[in-house]
Formats: structure tokens, sequence, C-alpha cells
């Protein structure tokens, strides 16, 4: 059988997609805690009127971490893809919304990029296929 790109199935493609959306939140959190933007991140959040905004952030990273180490691990697929587009949408009406859609050359911080992450989590939740996890 000769495999024509992108050379995967649809479930090694699911694989690939659930992993790169672990790799991708799991780094995002990873480099808050290494460079030390958690007291502007609150900061912000606080001046948007959030307030315990140092809570918050503490309580996205350590969201951000466990729900990627679920994705790798494939547990609980849905209900942490369901928590990360929860965390997306908040960063939209919070972040995104008000500086347009396009986030890089056409723009500065859209919501272009959480609207693809949101799509992408959409297709892995879709794909759980394991009818003995919850959600």
């Amino acid at each position: 059988m000769q495999r024509v790109f992108p050379f995967l199935s649809l479930p090694q493609s699911i694989i690939v997609l659930r992993l790169s959306m672990a790799l991708i939140f799991l780094l995002h959190s990873v480099v808050r805690l290494c460079n030390g933007t958690i007291p502007r991140f609150a900061n912000y959040l606080t001046e948007k009127g959030m307030p315990l905004g140092k809570a918050w952030v503490i309580a996205i990273t350590v969201f951000e971490i466990a729900g990627s180490v679920l994705l790798i691990l494939n547990y609980f697929t849905r209900a942490t893809a369901i928590g990360f587009i929860i965390l997306l949408l908040a960063g939209i009406v919070l972040i995104h919304a008000e500086r347009g859609w396009f986030v890089g050359e056409h723009g500065s911080g859209g919501c272009e990029y959480s609207f693809i992450l949101i799509i992408a989590l959409l297709v892995i939740a879709a794909a759980d296929t394991d009818k003995k996890r919850p959600v």
C-alpha cells in the first residue's frame, strides 16, 4: 500500500495534534514560570478589573501544566479540552478581542491564534472515543 501525504492515518494525525497541543500549553506555562512574567500578567489582570490577579495566573499556570500532562497521557482528554477552551475564550474576552483578529504581521495580539487552538481542541475532544472517561 502506497502512502501519500500526510503519510499518517487519521488516528495517528489525532495523536500528533493532541501531543502538539500539549506541547504548546506546556511550553507556554513553563516559559511564564522561567522568565518571571507571572507578576506582570497578574498586574495586567488586576488592571482589567479581576481581583486576585496573581492567584488567577498561578491557577492558569497550574492548569496548563496539569492539562498538558493529561493530554500527553491521553487521560481525561475531553474534560481537559473543555478546560483549555474555557481558558482560551476567557483570554479572547480579556486580552485578545480588543486587539483585533490578527496576531502577527497585520495586527498585535489578536484572537486568530486562540481561535485555531479552540478548533484543534474541539477536534481532539471529538476524537476521544473512550466512553469510560468523563464528559
